[in-house]
């Protein structure tokens, strides 16, 4: 195995304000203010943040667009909390809970959209759905 790790993914959204608030209150990112734009970081990893005012990297010869991005989170308890904690935050979940294979092996997922309407996913290792 080589000694590398995910860094970061990258995402764009179409209005600061409104991305800052879904994935600092729904995803538990720390907010991180970068020259221009914002980051979204979780513990070490990090989702770089393509946005208003913002240019994509000369290397990114086809930038990632608005709502283009599919992403799995880990929900570290049983997929039940996930789905408690999606509603009070006014997320409609799209599909599931059902079962699904992660980095970690077999996991049962809920899915949702982010305001620009990128595919996110809660993995949950705990167990059956509830």
């Amino acid at each position: 195995m080589l000694p590398i790790t995910l860094d970061h993914c990258v995402i764009h959204v179409t209005e600061w304000e409104r991305s800052n608030a879904f994935y600092t209150t729904v995803m538990g990112a720390e907010l991180i203010r970068r020259p221009v734009g914002y980051a979204y970081r979780f513990g070490d990893r990090q989702l770089n943040v393509h946005g208003p005012g913002v240019k994509p990297a000369e290397v990114a010869l086809i930038p990632v667009a608005p709502g283009n991005s599919d992403l799995c989170f880990e929900w570290s308890g049983p997929i039940a909390d996930a789905i408690g904690h999606l509603q009070r935050c006014s997320v409609a979940v799209e599909a599931g809970p059902m079962q699904r294979f992660g980095a970690k092996g077999q996991g049962t997922s809920v899915y949702f959209r982010d305001p620009d309407g990128s595919l996110l996913e809660f993995i949950s290792y705990a167990g059956e759905p509830k």
